[in-house]
């Protein structure tokens, strides 16, 4: 047994036994990575060190910080408030616009995990104020930034399109960016029919006097008859509710702030390429010295569970791409006889790797290894290339990919473990059905 293929194996024990023991998987990964890189690999602790995702680190932190604040401060209830506002209270159009939104972001350019570490703590936050299913809003805003992301001037479009061209292989960038964003939407639609979506067609929340209600909220106590407690008088909660909620539209100072610091965040991440990040740390931290009794408490709410987790198993699977994993199972590919056997495998390939990694860097190395049977003319380049980019950029609803745990870290404690579980499932299920939807409809048919 190779070395490269004790390390899949050894990968497939870290899951298994994390999920058996209830134990923080990324605590053993981090296990494998000492284990596995220091007496098979012998690697060095600065190898070893060296796939740890400073960037995604930074990222996690950084935004899960900033939006604590968001939150602690009323900040996020504001824009909820004017979210629900602007859809006139229709619930089920919510999820909807998150994804459009997400997908214009991606569209213009905003690398895709930018635009989910934008849009997830927001829409997060609204799905468990209105009891919309954290899973339907989640998939729908990483969706969203992969349905844009292969446009002409997107970041995975814009890599996908150069990598063609220099392999001298034929290419669409328009109907790449078309196939993407439909086979999304409809990935989406699915979404919404399996999650809940087809309850909240018959709901709507309800803005009395500038406050957001919803008017079928989880059963209230019974009133106290007459007589009981201190004042003797029924006790009705829907004019306390009112009460309660009458400061979201308020726009103190902090709130200000706040909103001006994701702003910059938007307008540095879009504009500027300022990395997401750094940027969202910087900022928070300046909400910190300028309000430091209302952020005093939101470095606690940062996800660090969630940091622990994605840090450790992308260390490990970073070791299994340096030591040349990755590249053996291309090869592999390489020596399959039948082509369509073959694009189906390099899909299935691009499709468990890119779960556990960057996208980008996935697309950049397995289209130049299926140049050789694609210029060979029995399998169409164009659809075997759309079919590539479907199945690795798909798969990002994974919790070990950055989009996926962005989600995880920007959902609320008390679903997040719920979020995270969910992710998994279907981000593992979509390992296996994008390629084979993808391969189906665009490689299969051979009319690309």
């Amino acid at each position: 047994m190779s070395q490269q293929v004790l390390s899949i194996i050894v990968l497939a024990l870290i899951v298994l036994v994390a999920t058996i023991r209830s134990v923080n998987m990324g605590a053993v990964a981090f296990l494998g990575a000492f284990l596995v890189g220091t007496l098979i690999f012998h690697e060095s602790k600065d190898d070893i060190f060296s796939g740890f995702p400073g960037d995604l680190f930074v990222v996690l932190v950084g935004v899960t910080l900033l939006f604590a604040i968001a939150k602690a401060n009323g900040t996020v209830d504001w824009l909820i408030h004017m979210g629900v506002r602007a859809v006139k209270g229709r619930i089920a159009f919510i999820p909807w616009v998150m994804f459009l939104v997400t997908s214009l972001l991606t569209m213009v350019g905003a690398v895709v995990p930018g635009a989910v570490a934008i849009m997830a703590p927001v829409g997060m936050t609204f799905a468990v104020r209105h009891r919309i299913n954290p899973m339907l809003m989640g998939l729908l805003i990483i969706n969203g930034a992969s349905a844009g992301g292969f446009s002409p001037i997107g970041v995975f479009g814009v890599i996908t399109n150069g990598v063609v061209e220099r392999s001298g292989l034929p290419g669409n960038p328009i109907l790449l960016w078309v196939s993407s964003f439909l086979f999304n939407a409809l990935l989406s639609v699915v979404v919404f029919l399996l999650f809940g979506g087809r309850e909240l067609l018959s709901r709507r929340a309800e803005v009395v006097e500038g406050v957001t209600l919803d008017p079928d909220p989880e059963p209230a106590p019974e009133p106290e008859p007459a007589g009981a407690g201190s004042g003797g008088a029924a006790v009705t909660t829907r004019p306390a509710t009112t009460i309660a909620a009458t400061g979201i539209t308020t726009l103190n100072p902090q709130r200000v702030a706040t909103l001006a610091g994701l702003l910059v965040l938007v307008a540095g991440a879009l504009v500027f390429d300022i990395d997401v990040g750094l940027l969202a740390l910087s900022i928070a931290t300046v909400i910190c010295l300028l309000f430091p009794a209302g952020a005093k408490a939101a470095v606690a709410e940062v996800a660090w569970p969630t940091v622990l987790l994605i840090a450790g198993v992308v260390t490990y699977v970073s070791m299994m791409d340096r030591e040349g994993t990755i590249t053996m199972l291309g090869d592999s590919v390489a020596n399959i006889g039948v082509a369509l056997l073959a694009a189906f495998v390099i899909c299935l390939i691009g499709g468990a790797v890119s779960a556990f990694a960057s996208t980008t860097g996935i697309l950049g190395a397995l289209i130049p290894l299926a140049v050789p049977f694609l210029l060979t003319g029995q399998v169409g380049a164009v659809g075997l290339i759309i079919a590539l980019a479907i199945s690795s950029s798909v798969v990002d609803s994974s919790p070990f990919s950055t989009s996926g745990a962005l989600t995880v870290a920007s959902s609320p404690e008390d679903v997040r473990d719920r979020v995270f579980r969910g992710l998994m499932v279907w981000g593992l299920c979509m390992i296996i059905v994008a390629p084979v939807l993808a391969w189906t409809i665009f490689v299969l048919p051979g009319w690309l």
